[in-house]
């Protein structure tokens, strides 16, 4: 394993900081595929800063047991936002940006942009494949899932299938991604996905390691990784395309009680969970799916108001069983 810092700056108090990358070469002159793994854009999603400890653990055997397995090159880059990391926040600490709308055109001069350059810079020069590591926030817990931007789902959703993920959705277009890592990887010819799981603050191991077995499995499709043994079984994801996901809201403020567990497929008319009122003992709200289909998100923060999301469901096809 080769480390390299790509980002190294000086803080205020004299500190340096580094985004450092890892990789993994191939025993190739040429390379099979080329492919990253990026994480901790956002500092408050820890979910795929422990994925990249799980692969580069792995990884690091494998190359002293098996030097001849990697036919092509592995890049990880494990905490590409070391300050806001450190702060457990999802904006850079300071200048209150989020690095992740600061890829692609002209985002100006400041740290983080100067940062999110080099970033794009270094993976649109090294790699072929990349993915995204995403985490909920504080008020959503997400089933392992990959969104796919509509327009590049016909791209992408070979390599998606392969990732281990309970769902892939493929998410409306909106101007507000243009200025995204994945985005502007993609446009650069760089097939991305963006993995979203878990909730923000917190690892979930179980959901951790079903991502772990996935990315192994991509990283063999691929043709990076070869001969390391029997790999699991990769179940295929839910696919849900725009008109196919129902997102239920709170109507009220209140306290928010689940009563279904996430990751679970459910019934029209089934109760997901109810608003309760905090003085009076009413119940305000039975939230009850409105259709069959897949619970994929579930809210995880008590606290709601009028609007605040409350669950997902992938709605099931017609003709379903």
């Amino acid at each position: 394993m080769e480390s390299r810092a790509i980002v190294s700056y000086q803080t205020p108090s004299g500190q340096r900081v580094e985004v450092v990358k890892q990789t993994f070469s191939s025993v190739r002159k040429r390379p099979a595929k080329r492919v990253a793994f990026v994480s901790g854009l956002h500092g408050n999603e820890l979910e795929g800063i422990y994925l990249c400890h799980l692969l580069i653990r792995y990884l690091k055997n494998l190359q002293r047991t098996q030097p001849k397995a990697f036919q092509g090159e592995v890049h990880i880059y494990p905490a590409v936002n070391p300050q806001a990391i450190s702060a457990g926040s999802r904006l850079w600490p300071f200048f209150s940006q989020d690095i992740n709308r600061q890829f692609g055109g002209d985002n100006g001069n400041s740290l983080p942009a100067q940062s999110a350059s080099e970033l794009l810079d270094d993976l649109k020069s090294s790699v072929d494949i990349a993915v995204d590591f995403h985490a909920s926030n504080l008020h959503l817990k997400e089933a392992p899932q990959i969104r796919i931007l509509d327009g590049l789902h016909k791209n992408l959703l070979p390599l998606a299938i392969q990732c281990n993920v309970d769902l892939i959705w493929v998410h409306p277009a909106s101007p507000m991604f243009e200025s995204t890592l994945g985005y502007n990887l993609n446009q650069a010819r760089v097939k991305t996905l963006v993995i979203e799981t878990g909730v923000g603050l917190r690892l979930h191991r179980k959901f951790a390691d079903q991502l772990f077995q996935g990315m192994l499995n991509l990283l063999h499709h691929t043709g990076v990784l070869v001969d390391t043994g029997s790999l699991p079984k990769i179940d295929p994801p839910v696919i849900a395309h725009p008109s196919q996901v129902a997102l239920l809201q709170s109507r009220y403020a209140g306290l928010f009680v689940g009563h279904s567990d996430l990751k679970k497929n459910v019934a029209k008319g089934e109760v997901i969970g109810e608003v309760l009122s905090a003085t009076d003992g009413e119940v305000l709200q039975e939230v009850t799916a409105p259709e069959s289909g897949f619970l994929f998100t579930v809210r995880e923060h008590p606290l709601v108001y009028p609007g605040a999301p409350l669950a997902r469901i992938a709605l099931r096809d017609e003709g379903c069983p």
